[in-house]
């Protein structure tokens, strides 16, 4: 009998690093369920990486309690390792090799790697399973790179700004491969400055800054965004006016009844909430002023 493991994929309490006096980790909680796609967001600086490398065994914390999987990755084997699977920022090596080589060479380092012809299909290179890694282009090379993080067929998939340097049809391909990927049962962690990306991707989204984590919730709900006020957008006497208002709905019923043209139009309306870049530079410059002396 088959048993599904209920305990989320990661658990950080208390999370603590520091590099000399410049503390980077300052006390980071964060959970990731299994099967879920949690994005983690922050400025340059803010603790990402660091955080993610400690989660990945290569970095060592300070303070806290860390559980990767079931395990604390500062102390976990090989075995262990074979579980995870890992897309880096950049990744240039092996570039006189073929996709098909690559994908066949990294299937050897897992125990029970998942077919690599099957891989370079579901990746989207079976056209260039022949093609020299140092000929692709950018959108596929990144392909490549997720190949190689999923050959193994991980529990736990690190993403580490996926998508940058794509062109927006690229992108959205991605993004397909990795709904793919999350569907299949994949647990998904990912690093993006994409705010569009984190909203089309993850379940939940944590940001992060100065070390710490300063929100957390759905792309829906980050930040009582769910509650914002909206703003309504129309034209009226050939000037453009707006109003922010609780109530859009009744603003909108009462513009059409004075305003609206043949049809039913009410001129130029516009009605937007905040959205979650939005949102996340609030959260980012509240974090700020918080901080200064």
């Amino acid at each position: 009998m088959c048993v599904v493991d209920m305990n989320p994929a990661v658990e950080v309490e208390g999370l603590r690093k520091s590099y000399g006096s410049l503390t980077v980790v300052d006390g980071v909680n964060l959970v990731v369920p299994r099967g879920h796609c949690v994005a983690l967001l922050g400025p340059n600086g803010a603790g990402k990486t660091t955080t993610t490398e400690i989660l990945e065994g290569y970095r060592r914390a300070d303070a806290g309690a860390v559980r990767v999987l079931g395990e604390d990755p500062a102390h976990a084997g090989r075995a262990w390792r074979a579980r995870l699977g890992i897309v880096l920022q950049t990744n240039r090596d092996l570039g006189d090799l073929t996709v098909r080589e690559i994908v066949n060479h990294f299937a050897c380092y897992f125990p029970a790697p998942r077919d690599p012809e099957e891989v370079i299909a579901v990746t989207g290179l079976a056209d260039k399973a022949n093609a020299r890694a140092g000929r692709l282009s950018g959108g596929q090379r990144r392909r490549l790179d997720v190949a190689l993080g999923i050959v193994g067929q991980p529990e736990l998939l690190f993403l580490d700004e996926p998508t940058t340097g794509l062109d927006p049809a690229a992108r959205r391909d991605f993004w397909g491969l990795l709904d793919t990927l999350k569907h299949s049962g994949t647990t998904i962690l990912l690093t993006t400055h994409y705010l569009e990306e984190a909203e089309r991707l993850a379940d939940r989204v944590a940001v992060i800054a100065a070390g710490r984590i300063i929100a957390e919730g759905t792309p829906a709900t980050l930040g009582g965004r769910e509650s914002a006020q909206a703003t309504v957008t129309w034209v009226e006497n050939g000037h453009v006016r707006s109003e922010t208002t609780d109530s859009p709905t009744s603003l909108v019923a009462s513009l059409a009844a004075r305003l609206a043209l043949p049809g039913g139009e009410v001129p130029g309306l516009e009605v937007r909430r905040p959205d979650l870049e939005d949102v996340y530079l609030r959260l980012i410059a509240d974090a700020a002023e918080r901080g200064r002396p």
